[in-house]
């Protein structure tokens, strides 16, 4: 039993592989000094890491605030590894290994003895991938390495039940509001909102794409179904394809998700997280229960609109807890 280990990372979304590391260093150090990177470092390497101070705190909740362990802010690569005097072992994972042996050979001139360098596996997702911080952040697991989207998207399509209905009967997100006749005045206040943010911005509905491509700021991904209140929208015809890179078209009845919007949903965020490519999805039929398969499909911190007839722009922000409301309520769905 080691007196004291040391634990360098960012441990942002800290997940299952995070828990473990962790729980491996109290099983073989009395204590842990965990060196936490810097608000500077981590937003370097996504802007969407949370700050030191969630980090901490997401940390020392797990842990109930247990004495054995103290938080440090690490600015540099190595922290004080190279020159520690108390420490006798350090923590990594397989990628990290290289790392530690480079800061045994610094400790070794600098007159001090190796920390024992303790090796801890990484835990895999449900499909078999490591669970790591920046699938999370991409939407694609939650932080126990669990799917958003539950079994048999893509093979069925997902019909409304009452329950459902029920549910989403209250607008999902926050009202912005503004007269139905100037949709304008509300957009600009969202773009205002949501400017800077890491995006993508995904509009639902037609009014909501029209206006975003009137003030010049057309939407990273779109869905129309040329209606608004169920009606036909003549003003739909002015809407630009040549706004957007991919122009994708699938059939979608009322009152269902069919298995052809799923996968132009999917597309859309794909082409979006893996080349910044924008796409319009013209449906025939309804798109209005589309943000059910958006947010569990979006990275988090993607911004999801649709209008409110009569009221004003409902946005909501994709996170933990909109992945999670619409995974309940997909799994509430019949599969047809």
């Amino acid at each position: 039993m080691h007196d004291l280990g040391l634990v360098g990372g960012t441990f942002d979304r800290l997940h299952a592989g995070h828990r473990a590391l962790i729980k491996r260093g109290l099983s073989e150090c009395t204590s842990l000094e965990i060196w936490l990177t810097s608000d500077s470092i981590a937003q370097a390497k996504d802007p969407r890491c949370e700050s030191w101070s969630v980090r901490g705190q997401n940390i020392l909740d797990f842990l109930e605030g247990s004495a054995r362990v103290s938080l440090h802010v690490l600015e540099d690569s190595d922290g004080p590894a190279p020159w520690h005097q108390s420490a006798t072992a350090i923590l990594c994972t397989r990628e990290t290994r290289a790392a530690c042996d480079r800061i045994n050979s610094e400790r070794n001139q600098n007159g001090l003895p190796d920390l024992e360098i303790i090796v801890v596996q990484h835990l895999n997702a449900h499909d078999g991938n490591l669970i790591s911080s920046s699938r999370i952040r991409s939407g694609e697991i939650s932080i126990d390495g669990e799917s958003w989207l539950p079994s048999g998207l893509g093979d069925f399509d997902f019909l409304m039940t009452k329950e459902v209905e029920s549910n989403l009967k209250d607008p999902f997100g926050r009202l912005i509001e503004g007269p139905e006749e100037n949709p304008e005045f509300a957009m600009r206040l969202v773009l205002e909102e949501i400017f800077g943010k890491p995006g993508p911005v995904i509009a639902v509905g037609d009014v909501t794409v029209k206006t975003l491509q009137d003030l010049g700021n057309p939407a990273d991904i779109a869905l129309i179904d040329e209606r608004t209140k169920r009606e036909f929208w003549a003003e739909a015809a002015e809407i630009d394809n040549s706004n957007y890179d991919f122009i994708l078209e699938c059939q979608n009845p009322a009152g269902r998700l069919s298995k052809s919007l799923f996968q132009c949903c999917k597309d859309a965020v794909d082409s979006w997280m893996n080349e910044k490519k924008s796409t319009i999805i013209r449906v025939d039929g309804e798109e209005d229960l589309a943000p059910l398969l958006l947010h569990p499909l979006a990275p988090l911190g993607a911004v999801v609109l649709y209008g409110q007839p009569g009221k004003g722009v409902v946005i909501r922000y994709t996170g933990f807890d909109s992945k999670n409301r619409c995974r309940n309520l997909l799994t509430a769905m019949i599969q047809e």
